[in-house]
């Protein structure tokens, strides 16, 4: 059982990437996802790439896999009836929320779409209370809890969450309340705030348990059902989830906590992205994920994603770990229309998904896509198989597009044209998120594009941004697949610790985050992880004394010992001038420490592809009438199996493999390196072999940087 598999389901195609762990060899498949149950599609992948590489599923002996079924059922609203305990006088937290207040001329209204995953009705109060020190004022009153959950037995809830009052600081009580619901609720699942988020803010505390509960008996009976299937293949195989954060979870962890999976999918990729571009040489990165239904993008710099401590999906936000990715709705499968009232086209967020999926797919779809489009284009030439076995229809594909250029009046080829342009801009409103609204000019940084149709817009994205090159590694499509086979283990500790700086001093919180480790560390060795090969990095929530605001500062604990407190509060002073411009003269705070764990992931073998001249005749497999700027334009079609390192593809110019294909240009050219990437720049641009501030002065003879993405300062916040 030495072989690993990485699942990614999407909203269209499944991925599967398959790695024997004894020489880091792998093999790729790509099968149409099955939304109604996206085990069927994982066994159907598995079967399939079992086949491809001449293995017996059963001998298989991990899975790894980035779902999307927890931020499916936030987004659709498909959860559980949730139930909730909160102390007496509290009853109301999540509809007085933050008393966020949307809209310039709403102001008198306080509003939160959040509350249907747990109504009033369903929210009962426990006579209790324990301060913000964890001492008891008023011990739990348990009879009179016992009634209010025998009347909550009557509205049929489906989940339970225990919130009480500074639970962070003392769990007895919310211990306790879950003994009685077991005997009062039988077969009802109870999340625990103390346990799923153990710190300040009864709001975010509160909500974000909800949503655990929320989502939790729709996770828990996927990750089950998985199981079982997989089990009826290999008994001894282990399942595990990936997180938001980037890290894995266990099976049982993701049926228990699965508010940690929200970001599940997305991270995948950039986990790829990040194993890729580091191989490459390129440390600093836009990534660009582009999908049948969406369009994740996220920034990474020196090597490293960037985290964020809360996590969002539609209108719900929660206090959870998370890679920090955008999301926008912008796929190959986004409906283009053209409004009635504006007259003006438009492209998304509505998608056809997987079923019946773009027209050109001839499942019975009829709407305009950005995959219609771009067969209309020629970006997806006759010779392009999806997945290796899709054949598309090009005469379904112009008539779905012809709705549109009747609608605008004009020829179909620049009706696609225009599709393909306004989606290109959505997702530069994406990565604008991550870039330049985080203080970072996307100058600085390479663009690698992935997911299944990434590749045909990473040239025109990278020509937006002036981010250079735009890079596609090796079998794009199933990217994500690889991130979540490389990923480790991971799991982390976290503690509410407000203190002032002249309150506290770098001992106590260096023996703090130990204990923090440890505590975690302990998790992962109940995954059979050794202690030799867990890793730890400590985080620290800091503010101004006084400031709302907080950000999360990563700290060496040798480094806190030896210099003391300023190993905090010079790093978070440059963060916050980084992000607001100024840095201000009050005392810092500490909020909460935390320490996150992680095991080792395994080797894939990087493989080397053969060298070759400059000219790439040798792939060359016809050519492809395309419809670039306004024109018919004839481009070489490459079969990409047949590139060799040292290949300079001018464009225009198409690339096509198994799960995706790639578009270059005019004006531009794609060089192969040595592992396979094609690297994509400006004619008369100097190619860079690194990220980063050095490489403006190798800028010369690129594209001029777009008047609508120049770098701009963010206004400072107010506090």
């Amino acid at each position: 059982m030495s072989y690993r598999l990485g699942v990614d389901v999407g909203g269209t195609f499944t991925d599967l990437l398959l790695v024997d762990e004894r020489n880091g060899r792998s093999w790729s498949a790509k099968v149409p996802s099955t939304p109604a149950d996206q085990s069927v599609g994982v066994l159907t992948g598995l079967a399939r790439v079992c086949e491809r590489a001449g293995i017996h599923p059963g001998d298989i002996g991990h899975v790894m896999h980035g779902t999307t079924i927890a931020t499916n059922t936030v987004l659709t609203g498909t959860g559980a009836r949730c139930g909730l305990v909160t102390t007496r006088g509290y009853k109301q937290v999540l509809q007085i929320a933050r008393s966020f207040v949307p809209g310039g001329l709403g102001g008198w209204v306080i509003y939160n779409k959040s509350l249907p995953m747990a109504p009033l009705a369903c929210t009962i109060e426990a006579e209790e209370r324990i301060d913000a020190k964890g001492a008891v004022v008023t011990p739990l009153n348990e009879e009179q809890v016992r009634q209010e959950l025998r009347r909550l037995r009557a509205t049929n809830i489906e989940a339970l969450t225990v919130s009480l009052i500074n639970a962070y600081a003392n769990d007895r009580h919310e211990r306790r309340v879950r003994e009685l619901a077991a005997e009062e609720l039988p077969g009802v699942p109870v999340s625990l705030s103390s346990e799923v988020v153990p710190e300040m803010q009864e709001y975010e505390r509160t909500m974000t348990t909800v949503a655990n509960s929320y989502v939790r008996p729709r996770v828990a009976r996927y990750v089950r059902n998985l199981e079982t299937k997989l089990a009826q293949h290999s008994k001894d195989v282990k399942l595990h989830i990936l997180r938001s954060d980037g890290g894995l979870s266990s099976a049982r962890a993701s049926e228990e906590y699965p508010v940690n999976l929200l970001m599940s999918g997305p991270a995948g990729g950039v986990t790829g992205a990040v194993w890729v571009a580091v191989h490459a040489g390129f440390p600093n990165l836009l990534t660009v994920d582009v999908g049948g239904t969406s369009t994740d993008v996220a920034l990474i710099r020196d090597g490293e994603p960037r985290l964020r401590r809360e996590t969002t999906v539609g209108d719900v936000t929660v206090r959870a770990s998370s890679v920090d990715i955008r999301t926008v709705g912008a796929g190959g499968g986004s409906i283009a229309h053209v409004p009635e009232l504006t007259r003006a086209l438009r492209v998304g967020p509505q998608s056809a998904g997987a079923d019946p999926g773009p027209a050109a797919y001839g499942k019975g779809g009829t709407e305009p896509t950005v995959t219609d489009a771009n067969v209309v284009l020629g970006y997806l030439p006759a010779a392009q198989r999806l997945g290796g076995e899709m054949e598309l229809d090009r005469a379904l594909a112009h008539r779905a597009v012809s709705k549109i250029a009747s609608a605008l009046g004009k020829d179909v080829r620049d009706a696609a044209l225009g599709i393909y342009d306004i989606v290109n801009e959505n997702m530069v409103g994406a990565l604008r998120l991550v870039s330049v609204e985080q203080g970072h000019d996307p100058r600085d940084y390479a663009l690698i594009a992935f997911g299944g149709a990434g590749p045909l817009h990473a040239n025109a994205l990278a020509r937006l941004l002036g981010s250079w090159p735009a890079i596609i590694p090796p079998g794009p499509g199933v990217l994500c697949a690889l991130g979540d086979a490389t990923t480790a283990v991971r799991d982390e500790s976290s503690r509410t610790f407000i203190r002032r700086f002249s309150e506290t001093g770098a001992p106590e919180i260096a023996k703090v985050l130990r204990e923090l480790a440890a505590d975690a560390a302990r998790a992962l060795e109940q995954e059979h992880v050794r202690r030799g090969d867990i890793g730890i990095r400590y985080q620290v929530d800091v503010r101004y004394h006084g400031q709302g605001l907080r950000l999360t500062i990563g700290v060496d604990v040798s480094d806190l010992e030896k210099r003391g407190m300023a190993a905090i509060s010079e790093p978070f002073d440059a963060e916050h001038k980084r992000l607001f411009t100024f840095a201000l003269p009050l005392e810092h705070e500490v909020v909460s420490l935390r320490a996150v764990v992680q095991g080792k992931g395994i080797r894939v073998k990087r493989p080397v592809i053969g060298k070759g001249g400059a000219d790439p005749k040798a792939a060359t497999v016809g050519r492809q009438s395309v419809y670039m700027e306004g024109r018919d334009r004839s481009a070489v079609v490459y079969d990409r199996a047949r590139l060799k390192s040292g290949n300079r593809i001018q464009g225009p110019a198409i690339i096509i493999e198994m799960d995706s294909t790639t578009v270059i240009l005019p004006r531009h050219h794609g060089r192969v390196d040595s592992f396979g990437n094609v690297l994509i720049y400006p004619n008369g641009f100097t190619a860079r072999t690194s990220g980063g501030s050095a490489a403006r002065a190798q800028r010369k003879g690129a594209a001029a940087k777009p008047r609508s993405v120049a770098t701009s300062r963010r206004r400072p916040a107010r506090h």
